[in-house]
């Protein structure tokens, strides 16, 4: 058991002493991976337990003013990382795009673009605590709590030891469907007659849809360039994640938008 536990004590210091990225020494919220496993207990003990029973005998906020503020930041620094990401993917080899360790103007400008969308990550469990006080819960599904929960993890893993090369793919997709959807978000308390119009909420899944299908793709087929220097780990993290992810958001699709206008025509004969 010693021996285990030594073994186990001395893989923890070199994975997270000697193998990180350089690059991300000083960053809030980097020095640990507790810190965003604590993150991650903090937002689902406060939306299970807290806001919960704080809400049960009390009526919905309104947070129009808050909302409004909050989901412009949003589009604003979303669209900031995209463009800078699309940028730089203009520049990448899209089939192999090694991480640069160096510590150059450049590479440390990429390390905070990467390092600012972690930072996104935590802003978006916001998104379940407003639902909440606004007495939303039935927003408060399995499928959002669990991408938003599991974003925290892949984010800080990011900065931590992939800042670079081809994780700017994923991060240039993601802000993109993100300023999109914060966008209708702000629309919809600006303009509340938006919240009807389904043109838009359908094709934001669909938007959500083909960028895990584009994930699948183009972590995929790094698995099969065994010379490829981007770290393959990467990979057996981002592919079966973006599988599950496309069959959760094809069961959400499905019953948001298929499956009620079935059973209406059901119900109309």
């Amino acid at each position: 058991m010693a021996l285990l536990l030594k073994k186990m004590f001395q893989g923890y210091f070199w994975l997270f002493t000697e193998k990180p990225d350089p690059r991300s020494d000083g960053f809030f919220l980097m020095s640990s991976p507790l810190q965003p496993v604590l993150i991650g207990v903090a937002y689902l003990y406060l939306i299970y337990k807290i806001l919960p029973k704080l809400m049960e005998k009390r009526p919905p906020f309104k947070l129009d003013s808050v909302l409004i503020v909050f989901n412009l930041t949003q589009v604003l620094i979303n669209a900031y990382i995209c463009f800078y990401a699309g940028l730089e993917i203009m520049k990448l080899n899209w089939l192999c795009a090694p991480i640069d360790y160096s510590i150059t103007p450049h590479n440390m400008f990429i390390m905070r673009l990467v390092y600012l969308y972690f930072l996104t990550k935590i802003a978006d469990l916001m998104d379940t605590i407003f639902f909440l006080l606004r007495g939303k819960t039935n927003q408060v599904s399995f499928l959002h709590v669990y991408h938003h929960f599991g974003m925290i993890g892949l984010s800080w893993t990011g900065v931590k030891f992939l800042g670079g090369g081809h994780s700017i793919f994923l991060g240039f997709v993601n802000t993109f469907v993100h300023t999109v959807m914060y966008f209708y978000y702000l629309l919809t308390i600006w303009k509340p007659e938006y919240k009807g119009n389904i043109w838009w909420k359908k094709h934001i899944t669909h938007l959500q849809l083909i960028q895990f299908v584009f994930f699948f793709f183009i972590y995929g087929q790094l698995l099969f360039k065994p010379d490829c220097a981007y770290p393959k780990i990467a990979s057996y993290m981002v592919v079966p994640q973006s599988l599950f992810m496309i069959a959760l958001f094809s069961d959400f699709y499905w019953r948001a938008y298929i499956k009620p206008k079935k059973s209406s025509k059901v119900a109309v004969s």
